[in-house]
């Protein structure tokens, strides 16, 4: 039972110091890569915890009830714990009915997981569905992209198994509002609205679609359904309920990189720009500007997260060494997080 409080104290410590130490670190996207493994590391080691935590307490409740009423309640009222108290019915079903609630506790997080992820998924794949039927191929000089058919991109080459042998379709939609965002299903969908393109160039366009098609690529929906499914199960966590929002913000400074790397950071940066101001700017950059209001969140979006600090970043990159060094501190408390549970145990035990 020793082992079990300490696996739970050090869940429920992790849970609320982890995002102090790793908020500082990734909150500028200077090492994404690093920034997104330290933060799904925290979130692993906080969930092994505590179902190591339930494990060894199930399996000492087993082992040896009367002991574990007897310590139980010496642990909370130390001499005045006397034989009548912790022999008594009452005090039985106390900590018996404890022990449930704990129990029923797990299964209403679990539950409202499965809940969220399946929900999520469902909405992305009929959001895909109803896209791909009412809106109309890209084409023209902005499009891009490999495929046979206008608008359609080919993913199945990305490295995902999860996109092994599909293609995603890039189409437009009627609205006035400038968005770009991507929605997995089968086949997947590029969505660029009527409104963006109105203030996207050509060279801007390529890029968000790039944008895009990385997040198709590297399975970010996948991620963020996880860590927002997570975000619902554990409400009152920060690790959870900060951890999906940077999680999310990291996805997007992700995509940003890899479409930077064909389209140029500044055009990256300036599409970014016109999608969240709701005009078009020019390529030739010279202050950022601030998005002037709420911008459509559906799916994963091209300028739905930290906008000014993605431009920052694109502008003004992070110099080698602080990347290195940001990296390097990732990694060591990512490798801490991830040991704790397991070292914790041998400790204890």
């Amino acid at each position: 039972m020793i082992t079990a409080l300490a696996l739970l104290g050090y869940a429920v410590c992790a849970a609320w110091c982890a995002p102090v130490l790793l908020t500082p670190l990734t909150s500028r996207g200077t090492s994404v890569r690093a920034g997104l493994a330290a933060w799904l590391a925290a979130m692993a080691s906080v969930l092994l915890s505590g179902a190591l935590a339930i494990a060894f307490a199930l399996a000492a409740a087993a082992a040896n009830w009367p002991q574990l009423t007897q310590d139980l309640c010496r642990s909370v009222a130390g001499d005045e714990c006397t034989p009548q108290v912790y022999g008594s019915a009452l005090y039985q079903v106390g900590v018996a009915a404890f022990a449930a609630a704990l129990m029923l506790l797990s299964a209403v997080s679990l539950w409202r997981y499965g809940r969220r992820v399946q929900r999520s998924r469902a909405q992305t794949r009929s959001h895909a569905r109803a896209a791909l039927l009412v809106g109309r191929a890209i084409t023209g000089p902005g499009a891009g992209g490999p495929g046979p058919v206008p608008g359609d991109i080919d993913v199945s080459k990305s490295g995902s198994p999860a996109l092994a042998g599909r293609r995603a379709r890039t189409v437009t939609l009627d609205d006035p509002r400038p968005a770009a965002y991507c929605a997995a299903g089968r086949p997947a969908a590029i969505v660029v609205t009527s409104g963006a393109l109105a203030v996207l160039d050509p060279p801007q366009l390529r890029a968000v679609l790039a944008h895009e098609r990385a997040h198709l690529a590297h399975g970010h929906h996948a991620l963020t359904t996880v860590v927002r499914g997570l975000a619902a199960a554990f409400p009152g966590l920060p690790l959870f309920t900060q951890g999906a929002a940077e999680v999310a913000c990291l996805a997007e400074m992700s995509a940003d990189d890899s479409a930077a790397r064909t389209s140029g950071r500044e055009t990256v940066a300036t599409a970014l720009l016109a999608l969240a101001t709701r005009q078009a700017v020019p390529g030739a950059l010279l202050a950022p500007a601030v998005p002037a209001g709420p911008l459509p969140r559906t799916a994963l979006a091209a300028a739905a997260d930290a906008v000014p600090a993605r431009v920052g970043r694109l502008l003004a990159p992070s110099r080698p060494g602080a990347a290195l060094l940001a990296a390097a501190l990732l990694a060591a408390i990512a490798a801490l997080l991830v040991l704790a549970p397991a070292a914790l145990t041998a400790l204890v035990r």
